[in-house]
């Protein structure tokens, strides 16, 4: 096996290891907001070093570059989303808060 395939086992396996983290930080985490967070971190950085490890194995330029944009647009579609999301949290709770006073 060479260099270069150790490295890309390497990125896909930690790819995978942050899936599964931002997994549980979704399962375990007490609130939206940390469960927001945890998630798009995680799945972002994960879907990153996937990418990464993927690019390295597959010599074609085009398809690389269709790795890299569509990992891009999901980092878009998931700050917009965690962004929609947390908004919304926001003001059912600041509602609830106005409810109790």
């Amino acid at each position: 096996m060479i260099w270069v395939d150790l490295f890309s086992i390497a990125c896909i396996v930690l790819g995978c290891f942050f899936y599964l983290a931002g997994t549980v930080g979704l399962l375990r985490l007490p609130d939206v907001f940390t469960r927001l967070h945890a998630l798009t971190k995680a799945d972002n950085l994960g879907l990153g070093l996937i990418v990464l490890g993927a690019i390295v194995q597959i010599g074609d330029w085009m398809i690389n570059l269709k790795l890299v944009l569509i990992w891009g647009l999901v980092m878009i579609a998931s700050a917009t989303v965690a962004h929609l999301i947390a908004r919304r949290a926001l003001q059912q709770t600041q509602a609830a808060e106005e409810e109790r006073a």
